[in-house]
């Protein structure tokens, strides 16, 4: 869990229109959000369809790929 210790920009209402972090902060955010997107793509994935592809298949698409 990600400690945050934030501070709040008011208008002259005192109502709540900005919210500042360190840039610490922001980074663990970023992080913890990369890391759900990654848990939410790896759920989609094993939800759909199953495909095997042989593992020297594999290899060779993935190689295709860093090539282009």
């Amino acid at each position: 869990m990600i400690t945050v210790h934030p501070q709040y920009l008011v208008d002259a209402a005192l109502t709540r229109t900005a919210v500042l972090i360190s840039a610490a902060e922001w980074a663990q955010i970023l992080e913890e959000l990369e890391e759900l997107d990654d848990i939410r793509a790896y759920d989609a994935a094993k939800a759909g369809p199953q495909e095997t592809v042989p593992f020297a298949q594999a290899l060779h698409e993935i190689d295709l790929e860093n090539q282009s």
